[in-house]
């Protein structure tokens, strides 16, 4: 019988530091880059000032789009809730989840 030794680091292979998702850090620099922008271009104070209120804008917003939601990219979890918005059903007293349009339209105007 053979035994394999299997490293420590063997998941960190496609991730940045070995943490984070190559995903999620192009998101986190799509994310950032436009507020970075934005926060220079907009902002009337001095340079000091803005650059304080450019990193309280900017890292938590690319901080969260590099660890993302529920181990899921930031993309992902958006597609995901939207499929989930347009496909849930509802469910009536009844029990049934659809409806027809001319049996809601009844249902609505009572």
């Amino acid at each position: 019988m053979n035994q394999y030794v299997i490293p420590a680091n063997f998941t960190d292979a496609g991730r940045l530091f070995g943490i984070f998702e190559v995903r999620n850090g192009v998101e986190a620099v799509a994310v950032s880059i436009p507020l970075l922008m934005l926060c220079f271009s907009w902002l009337p104070f001095s340079l000091t000032t803005n650059l304080i209120i450019t990193m309280i804008i900017v890292i938590p917003a690319g901080g969260f789009a590099l660890i993302g939601i529920h181990d899921d990219c930031l993309t992902r979890f958006l597609h995901t809730w939207l499929v989930w918005r347009r496909k849930r059903g509802v469910i009536f007293h009844r029990g049934s989840a659809r409806m027809k349009k001319r049996r809601a339209k009844q249902f609505h105007e009572d």
